[in-house]
């Protein structure tokens, strides 16, 4: 793939509007404290996958709506008191997977807690667990999860799944195992853009590492590829010709450039300029806004795979400076 978006010293300086609704903490306030009144019922079962060095652990918790998300919490056996903590949101498409495939941050001396994403799980040979008990009534919508609800705030797939985000993060600070102030964020496309509203939404937490976001600046974005998952936006919009200001209302509230605008933590992203899934503009236009202490890696000649192996080193030698 050329490159086809801007320029990097034009990237550098994109800050574009942010397109907000004037009750944007108000509902993001009442959707939290609607699911804060449900107990967490965490449960955590020991598996035995004949792993030599780390415990593992089958997860199920209250998310929105008090309703069941999996995930699975691996440890190093080897530990004598409790641990600083990754927590990782999925891909577009990816489920919690199989532990074998997980075993990168316990081996690293990390506590490490996988969410399951609701409803999704049906490719890269990574299946899901969690069921999605989504509204009645959520209208039409194109395959796929960008346009579950999309007409209404209130119905929107995300908006389930950012709950269950902020709860995971919740539940890994209750967890006895982990340094409660001593948490980070992270994960790669989808899993970017809920890092990135996880960290609008509890400021409190430490540290996000969004790589190569989705989920930002949803509007430029489908006028830039023709790549799902955002194209599934512009079919959406293209057969709804009449909807087209309320789907992008609604996506108003799920923007990661606004949860950018809000978010503290310590953030280390990544952008692939490459990208025609999640466009270099998209991931800046989220960078730029963002108000906490940052930096970027840039992947020049990378698509969507962004940095891969050398940006998961990157983040290894972030964490260890700044808690091993």
């Amino acid at each position: 793939m050329p490159f086809f978006d801007l320029p990097l010293n034009e990237l550098q300086r994109y800050l574009p509007p942010r397109e907000e609704p004037d009750d944007f903490d108000a509902f993001w306030q009442q959707t939290l404290a609607e699911t804060a009144e449900f107990p967490m019922n965490a449960k955590f079962d020991l598996v035995d996958e004949g792993l030599k060095t780390i415990d593992a652990y089958d997860v199920t918790f209250a998310g929105f709506g008090g309703q069941p998300v999996k995930g699975w919490f691996l440890l190093p056996r080897q530990r004598a008191e409790p641990l600083p903590c990754v927590v990782q949101y999925l891909g577009y498409s990816s489920g919690r997977g199989f532990l074998l495939d997980l075993l990168t941050w316990p081996s690293l001396g990390f506590a490490y807690f996988v969410m399951d994403t609701r409803g999704q799980g049906w490719a890269h040979g990574r299946p899901g667990a969690t069921v999605d008990v989504a509204p009645q009534g959520t209208g039409s919508h194109v395959p796929g999860f960008m346009t579950q609800g999309i007409l209404d705030p209130y119905t929107y797939y995300y908006r389930r799944v950012f709950v269950d985000a902020v709860r995971a993060l919740t539940l890994m600070r209750r967890q006895p195992a982990v340094i409660p102030d001593r948490i980070a964020i992270t994960g790669g496309s989808q899993g970017g853009g809920i890092t990135l509203a996880v960290a609008g939404l509890d400021t409190a937490v430490p540290v996000a590492m969004p790589d190569v976001p989705f989920l930002c600046h949803y509007r430029h974005a489908t006028e830039l590829t023709e790549r799902d998952p955002y194209n599934e936006i512009t079919r959406y919009c293209a057969t709804h010709r009449d909807q087209v200001e309320a789907v992008f209302h609604t996506l108003s509230y799920f923007d990661g450039v606004n949860f950018a605008s809000r978010a503290k933590a310590k953030a280390l992203f990544s952008v692939g300029l490459m990208d025609d899934i999640c466009p270099p503009s998209t991931v800046y236009a989220a960078y730029n806004h963002y108000s906490g202490d940052k930096e970027i890696a840039v992947y020049n000649y990378n698509n969507h795979e962004g940095g891969g192996p050398f940006q998961l080193r990157k983040q290894a030698e972030f964490l260890r400076d700044l808690w091993l």
